[in-house]
Order: C-alpha cells, then structure tokens, then sequence
C-alpha cells in the first residue's frame, strides 16, 4: 500500500522538494516520486511517512520554535534505538540522522517503515479473545527484554543518570507541578508528600522507554505479537519498575481516560488480569524485582502531571494537538487513581 500524498491542509511546514532531493543523495536506490504523509496524533515531534517506489521510510523531526533546551531531543531517539537494535530489542532500524537545518529546518532522522498493528485503545479492538491474551504476553516479555539490556554493553551507560532515579523523578514532577499548574489539587499534594518517604531500597538501573503503552507498540498485521516498540522520546536510564507501572496504568483507569481497562469484561475480552501481566513480565525479566503500590502511585502521579502541562499548553495556545483541552483535564482523575492506590482502594 502506497501512502497517500499530504493533504493541502496538512501541508508540511518545510521544503518537500529539498528533502526529496536530500534523501536521494543520502540513501541509495530510491526511485519513483516521493509522497509524503503526516502520521496525526500525539503531543511532540511531528512524523512523517516518506514513501518511495522502492523504500517506505518515517521522518521525525523537531518542531518548529523555540525549545527548552532539553526538549524534542530526537538525536537520543536516533541513538537508543541504533543500540537497542543491535541487541536484539524490537525496534525500527534507524537509517540516518541529520542535523542541518537547511534541509528542513529542523534535525530529523529517518527509519524503516514497519507494517503492523497500532493500538490506541487497551481494549485492542477488532482482535478475538484468544489473540488479546497473547498480545499482552508478547508486551510484558517485550518490556522484560530492553530492560534486560545491560546499557553499557551497547554504549549507553552515559544516556542519563545512574541510581536514585525515584528520588530525582518525584522532585522533578513536583516541580513540574509547582511551574505548570492550572488548579489546585489535595490529592497532588498528598502524593508529594507521600512518595519521597516510601521509595524501595533497591536501585537498579537499566535503560526505560518512559512511555511504555499499548499506544506506543506496533503489534504483527495477522500474528498476536510485538514486532516494535515506537517513540522513544522519554528514554533515559532509570528503574525498571517504573516502565512496567507505567504499563500497567490501564488497570487503573476507565475506557475514557485515555483507554484504559477498568469496568470492561477482562475475561470474556481475553485481557489477562494486572497480576498475570506482571507475572509475565517477571517470568521474562532478570531483575528479580517486584512492583508495590509506590511504583503504581509513582506512574499515575507522574502521569497526572504530563496530563496537566498539557493542559497548561491548552490554556496558553501553544499546545502541539488539536485534542490538548480535552486530555488536560484527565490529570486530576490520574492523580485520584493513585491516591486510591495508596489506599488500597485500586
């Protein structure tokens, strides 16, 4: 299947014609016109399809503006899945990066085109019962596999801090809050004050994707497998756990709130239980460790207050997708979840 050519209305803000001319001389035995598609969705780096007679190909780049200094950092992308491929973690290959902005503006890098399945929704609709269960096994040994990468035997021992990754996380989070709020909310500062007391003594470090979802894995078009885990804009080095609290966040939150699986018929859908994931997870992984109620409040604490930045971006007009108000104000139902997992309650 051949991606369709951008819409006039979805017209990239560079030169097509510049980057056309960019990547035949880049990469060899490009042929045919080039069409250029915008995948919509999410809240950061703008990405495209780039599609040849002979290669289909994804662009990621920057966006346009100003930026934090630290923000949109694509040439980590670039870096971690290199790696990461090489030992044998399920990620696209990456094909170039390149840091001239006379191309189009901005860095970019380019990748292989996988085909697949993507999920925005845990529920994976459209799968049998049979299929779900083992597309959920496939995840958790897929998250068990990069975290049993040993980051310096792939160079990345230097990708971000190592140890006392919760202690560092929660105060960042709390500032975040602190600079980002729209509201005021007792059960944020609850959590503030709860996590940095209860952090587990252990302190292993091992490279985490950050935003480990369904929404961000590409499942096999006809097989019940992971073939690729996608957009890895928030890996660093950190603990392990927090990776799979963060998958596990589904068992935690409604169909509405960003796809969640509370209140839906887990067995007739063929969705494993949080505990049957985790165990599956645990079989795979080397670690050894066990997730607790801090890790579970940590995710969905952490994951409230991205929810609020967005919501502050909304209310300030600079949000980067059209859909930014309406997810904002899913932060203070997050924070709820976690403090009901505090309480024994979730």
């Amino acid at each position: 299947m051949t991606a369709p050519s951008t819409p006039r209305d979805r017209a990239p803000e560079f030169d097509a014609d510049k980057l056309d001319r960019f990547l035949r001389t880049s990469i060899a035995g490009l042929e045919g016109p080039m069409a250029l598609e915008r995948i919509t969705g999410g809240q950061s780096n703008p990405t495209f399809f780039v599609t040849y007679e002979t290669r289909r190909l994804v662009l990621r780049k920057q966006p346009l503006g100003e930026l934090l200094p630290s923000a949109h950092a694509i040439d980590r992308e670039y870096r971690v899945m290199g790696a990461l491929r090489e030992a044998g973690v399920l990620v696209p290959a990456v094909v170039l990066y390149c840091d001239d902005r006379d191309v189009i503006g901005t860095p970019f890098y380019i990748m292989d085109r996988l085909e697949g399945r993507v999920f925005h929704d845990g529920a994976l609709p459209g799968v049998s019962s049979d299929e779900r269960r083992l597309m959920y096994r496939s995840l958790a040994q897929a998250l068990a596999a990069l975290h049993n990468v040993d980051p310096a035997s792939v160079g990345l021992s230097d990708y971000g801090k190592s140890g006392n990754y919760f202690a560092r996380q929660i105060a960042r989070w709390a500032r975040q809050w602190e600079l980002s709020h729209t509201r005021e909310d007792a059960n944020i500062e609850r959590l503030t004050a709860w996590l940095p007391e209860n952090i587990p003594d252990d302190d292993v470090t091992v490279v985490t994707h950050g935003d480990f979802r369904v929404g961000n894995i590409m499942f096999h078009a006809h097989e019940p497998r992971v073939v690729a885990i996608l957009d890895w804009e928030l890996s660093t080095l950190g603990h392990p756990l927090a990776d799979l609290a963060h998958a596990c966040m589904g068992w935690h939150s409604g169909p509405h709130e960003y796809g969640g699986l509370t209140g839906l018929d887990l067995d007739a859908l063929g969705i494993p239980s949080e505990a049957e994931f985790t165990q599956a997870y645990y079989e795979a992984a080397h670690h050894g460790l066990r997730m607790t109620r801090f890790h579970m409040a940590f995710a969905l604490f952490r994951f409230a207050i991205i929810f609020e930045g967005i919501a502050a971006r909304a209310k300030a007009g600079n949000a980067a997708d059209a859909n930014a108000a309406t997810v904002g104000p899913l932060a203070a139902s997050f924070a709820r979840h976690a403090v009901a997992v505090l309480s024994g309650n979730q």
